[in-house]
């Protein structure tokens, strides 16, 4: 009994020396694949279908009701447009612009044939997305670090994010222009806040 007393002890101590909380490095899913729950919708239109996020129509975003700094953002997309698709995943930022649909950045893009890249040098990457088809992505945020996989490899790793406050994370809607896409297995998991 004195064993566990003390073990129990230790894991308690490591706890608070380490900082890590339980809500931290937990993995949440920011789209149950019934509704739109935990997500605003602005100045366009989504549905869900068949469990599927739909960007349906308009110039807009579908974005998170809770804004986040360090994290893991994992999400399987798919253009529905024959060609010339173009939509994107916005992270870090605050507000949008008055007049504008979207915010100035940080977009992981989903414009054809820039598939991924980010307004960071060194965040670009061709040839590994499957085109019309579902893609996965996993993209990490750690202070001015950013690192993304698609389908399984890695695409590229950055430094030069410069925006290191929390902000919404979006999906974007540009349908009269790149066409619908569909999203599906989006979760998040927080990170713990870098102390540089």
């Amino acid at each position: 009994m004195m064993k566990k007393d003390f073990a129990i002890r230790l894991l308690l101590l490591v706890t608070l020396l380490t900082g890590t909380t339980s809500a931290e490095n937990k993995r949440v899913s920011l789209f149950n694949g019934k509704n739109l729950d935990g997500w605003t919708v602005l100045t366009c239109e989504a549905e869900v279908t068949d469990g599927n996020l739909l960007i349906k129509s308009g110039n807009g975003l579908v974005q998170s009701e809770k804004k986040y700094l360090d994290f893991v953002l994992e999400y399987e997309w798919k253009a529905l447009g024959a060609d010339n698709w173009d939509s994107g995943v916005y992270f870090r930022y605050t507000s949008v612009p008055e007049k504008r649909p979207w915010p100035k950045r940080y977009q992981a893009n989903l414009l054809k044939g820039k598939e991924g890249n980010v307004g960071v040098k060194g965040a670009t990457s061709k040839g590994l997305i499957k085109e019309r088809e579902w893609n996965k992505f996993q993209l990490t945020v750690k202070g001015s670090k950013i690192s993304l996989l698609i389908n399984g490899k890695e695409a590229w790793k950055a430094d030069g994010l410069e925006d290191l406050e929390a902000g919404f994370i979006a999906l974007q809607a540009e349908v009269p222009g790149g066409g619908q896409h569909l999203f599906r297995n989006i979760f998040i998991t927080e990170l713990k806040a870098s102390k540089e």
